[in-house]
């Protein structure tokens, strides 16, 4: 077997092919496209194992160089950085590493998601951009009215028909900023419409459209609960237990300790930022729909912390998704459960 080190880079890939017994049968560096890895995949030996790191090119080279290896490694570069760490350092010094690592088994390896999952995963979180330079541009014009002086209503604003009424009747909204309110206004009915569209062909996809019809049976989930979810956790097998699904959302803490002493630690930042955002804003409206989760939320405020509250009920709610996707069946309340089973 020959194992294959690769160092990614926007225009170049550096390489380091060694066999079972550490000794390097060739090494160098490529250009960054389909074709020269073509070429160059032609001039390997075989058997063979490849590894990289996971940077934001690693996607594309995956998906080429499968058919080509035995296998295909993804590293975590957080974990690979301490591994490979070294006073002198350069790409191929890099690549030379990383072809040890895999060698020796010691690969920090990371969970790569199915090609198919990638693809609706770029779309979703192409989303979450133009909704975020959506709430930009709201909270813009509100800047303009309130630089200009102009008295309207907060809750109202962004309403097409207040709007309106309001740019053709409020004589304070001075001429200099009408042309801007004008584009911002056509910048948020743009973007409110690509939202809508974006969300509207992964919900009606095939390979999502039943998961998410469970997913949004658990309380508190939604569309966009349920799309990131399916999307950011991809292959729920991975996970063995319920605490890594937790820690994988960002909802735990470092853990710091030494001998006997135990430190509480801040929410870790090693985590799925996507779908610890949405989680949480989940938990906060979940309480409302579900008994269960209210108990869970007043039973936290009673030690008085009320964010403790809400990741207690985040975490919760990631115990009742993962039952979902294991059991294959819709959500079914406790008190539901309980009495289905004394029947």
């Amino acid at each position: 077997m020959y194992f294959i080190g690769l160092d990614v880079h926007k225009k170049t890939i550096s390489y380091c092919v060694k066999d079972a017994a550490g000794r390097v049968y060739q090494e160098g560096k490529m250009g960054s496209t389909r074709r020269e890895l073509d070429g160059w995949i032609l001039t390997l030996p075989q058997p063979r194992t490849m590894a990289m790191e996971a940077t934001i090119f690693t996607g594309w080279i995956y998906d080429h160089l499968l058919p080509h290896a035995e296998k295909v490694k993804v590293a975590h570069p957080l974990m690979l950085r301490a591994i490979a760490a070294a006073k002198k350092k350069n790409d191929r010094i890099d690549a030379s590493k990383i072809a040890d690592c895999l060698r020796c088994d010691f690969l920090p390896e990371c969970h790569m998601a199915s090609t198919a999952i990638r693809d609706r995963r770029r779309i979703l979180r192409y989303r979450n951009l133009v909704v975020k330079q959506s709430v930009q541009m709201k909270n813009r014009v509100s800047g303009l009215l309130m630089e200009t002086g102009v008295s309207y209503n907060k809750q109202r604003l962004h309403k097409v028909g207040y709007f309106g009424e309001l740019m053709a009747t409020n004589a304070e909204i001075h001429d200099c900023i009408r042309p801007l309110l004008r584009l911002s206004r056509e910048h948020i009915e743009r973007a409110q419409k690509l939202d809508y569209a974006l969300v509207s062909s992964l919900e009606r996809d095939p390979l999502l459209k039943e998961r998410l019809r469970r997913l949004r049976t658990v309380p508190g989930v939604g569309p966009i609960t349920a799309l990131t979810w399916a999307l950011e956790i991809g292959d729920f097998t991975r996970f063995r237990s319920i605490k890594q699904a937790i820690s994988y959302c960002g909802l735990c803490g470092d853990e710091s300790s030494s001998a006997d002493k135990a430190m509480r630690m801040p929410l870790s930042k090693q985590r799925n930022k996507h779908i610890q955002r949405v989680l949480v804003e989940a938990a906060k409206l979940a309480p409302r729909e579900c008994h269960e989760l209210a108990v869970v939320r007043e039973r936290e405020l009673e030690r008085g912390n009320r964010n403790r509250a809400t990741l207690a009920v985040a975490r919760k709610i990631v115990c009742y998704l993962l039952a979902v996707e294991r059991g294959q069946r819709d959500f079914v309340p406790a008190e539901e459960f309980s009495g289905m089973a004394a029947a």
